[in-house]
């Protein structure tokens, strides 16, 4: 009897030990730690245009920090390469608006807050897929109080900006979000 049950402890050890085995071999786990989702058996490069500052009022770094963001971003996250021209995807656009405006006044009738906004328009094909193309604007925007100065706080207040706008145009080309 005792060995009776042994025999079945260890027959039912056994079948525990397949069924994980045969669970673990028929199943795979596939997930991306970019977000991006690119048949990179159809899509391998893309085309970054330069994207120029057409806004009225202008800080001129601003213009080589957006696209050299812009293109590390896709050269870190994705394994398209990036091509002059004929590209499987192409980004093309520019800086429509920088702009800065008050956003809240204090009890003494002055400003205390200043937002400064930042507007990117983006033409995006792709050309193994077009239904995916399109040309959106987007936008975000960044607080400082007023008594500071512009000059103070606007290189990492265009930062912010910049990294979030890239954030949005690389989610709703390449990410699918």
């Amino acid at each position: 009897m005792v060995l009776k049950m042994l025999n079945r402890k260890s027959l039912l050890h056994s079948l525990v030990g397949v069924a994980l085995t045969l669970l673990l071999v028929g199943c795979t786990v596939s997930y991306k730690l970019n977000g991006a989702s690119i048949d990179y058996a159809t899509t391998k490069t893309i085309e970054i245009s330069d994207f120029p500052l057409r806004s009225a009022y202008v800080w001129a770094p601003m213009h080589s920090m957006f696209n050299n963001e812009l293109s590390d971003i896709y050269a870190r996250q994705t394994k398209l390469t990036q091509v002059k021209r004929n590209g499987d995807i192409q980004l093309a656009g520019e800086i429509i608006e920088y702009s800065q405006f008050n956003k809240a006044v204090s009890a003494d009738g002055y400003s205390s807050q200043t937002q400064l906004k930042m507007t990117v328009n983006v033409r995006f094909v792709n050309n193994k897929k077009h239904a995916d193309d399109f040309e959106r604007s987007f936008t975000a925007t960044a607080e400082y109080d007023s008594s500071q100065q512009l000059n103070a706080v606007q290189e990492e207040l265009v930062t912010q900006m910049i990294k979030d706008i890239v954030d949005q145009i690389f989610n709703a080309t390449v990410a699918n979000w």
